[in-house]
């Protein structure tokens, strides 16, 4: 005669073998698909106004990258370009006047100028070369530029930092020989931080004189270092580089010593930009989802501020 406690396990094996019961008429097999992200979005260069209050982003709509003015809480969004072309590298002027950018059309790409609502567009640099990566002097009457690196991808191609006046469209050529993108001029204007190949796949950040003399590697590391901003005080460069793994951003003097990473980060942090006052950096963010490609603007607060 069976014991009492295996009458009762059998029992209750049979209660849930009833729970559990496939019902009449249906099938015990896997899910019918594999479910993908259907919707993407592209937000990535960025610039911010000087009194801080409102930022202008790169967003690919409709197939094309056009430039959107918002409030610096995301509010009130509002697309500054509309035309059939692409635009790029967006930079506001110290004074809030102006915002020099990239325009691409026709295989072309020129920097140009537009105010703050996307009127007056006008071009700067000479339109016989390709030119990118627009920053300001501090007094807003400069607008510092480097000639194009990628002519003929994926292969690298020798770039120069220039100089323009806005009023005179005076060029000088500051920073020469290889491959020299991404300028920043510090926020007195004496040195100039840029990015430069010393390798195939070696990139370095450089401080030079204004005038582009006396550059000097700070980084020093086999990593990809590049995307150099000055901080409003002039106290910290912040960057982007790959030394621990996936590109993420960090801060430094600017003799290359105090490296800091500002946030742990997942996919590509790349070009930070400084809020006017110190206390936030912003950057774009890119990563590889399901079967296409998300940038995304992101924010890390600062104590104290730089």
């Amino acid at each position: 005669m069976p014991s009492p406690n295996i009458s009762a396990r059998h029992a209750t094996l049979a209660l849930l073998a009833g729970l559990f019961a496939i019902p009449p008429g249906s099938t015990q097999s896997g899910p019918l698909g594999l479910a993908y992200q259907f919707t993407h979005s592209d937000n990535s260069d960025l610039t911010i106004s000087p009194d801080g209050k409102q930022l202008v982003v790169l967003s690919v709509i409709a197939g094309r990258e056009q430039l959107v003015r918002m409030n610096i809480d995301r509010s009130n969004p509002v697309q500054i370009t509309t035309d059939a072309a692409d635009h790029e590298d967006p930079a506001w002027s110290p004074d809030g006047k102006k915002i020099a950018f990239v325009l691409i059309r026709d295989g072309r790409e020129q920097i140009h100028l537009m105010s703050p609502d996307g009127t007056g567009i006008e071009p700067l640099a000479p339109a016989d070369r390709k030119t990118i990566h627009p920053a300001w002097s501090s007094d807003s009457q400069s607008v510092l530029y480097c000639t194009d690196d990628d002519l003929h991808p994926p292969a690298k191609n020798d770039a120069e930092i220039y100089l323009i006046n806005i009023a005179s469209k005076k060029t000088t050529r500051l920073i020469a020989g290889g491959v020299n993108t991404y300028p920043s001029l510090s926020p007195d204007g004496s040195k100039i931080a840029f990015r430069r190949m010393v390798e195939n796949t070696n990139s370095e950040i450089f401080v030079a004189n204004s005038d582009g003399s006396a550059a000097v590697n700070i980084t020093n590391s086999p990593a990809f270092d590049g995307w150099p901003a000055w901080s409003p005080k002039g106290t910290k460069i912040a960057f982007a580089t790959n030394r621990g793994g996936n590109h993420e951003i960090y801060i430094m003097s600017p003799d290359g010593t105090g490296v800091r990473k500002v946030a742990s980060t997942e996919g590509r942090a790349t070009a930070p930009k400084w809020s006017p006052d110190g206390t936030a950096i912003y950057f774009p963010n890119c990563w590889k989802s399901a079967y296409s490609y998300d940038c995304q603007v992101f924010a890390v607060k600062l104590d104290p501020a730089y």
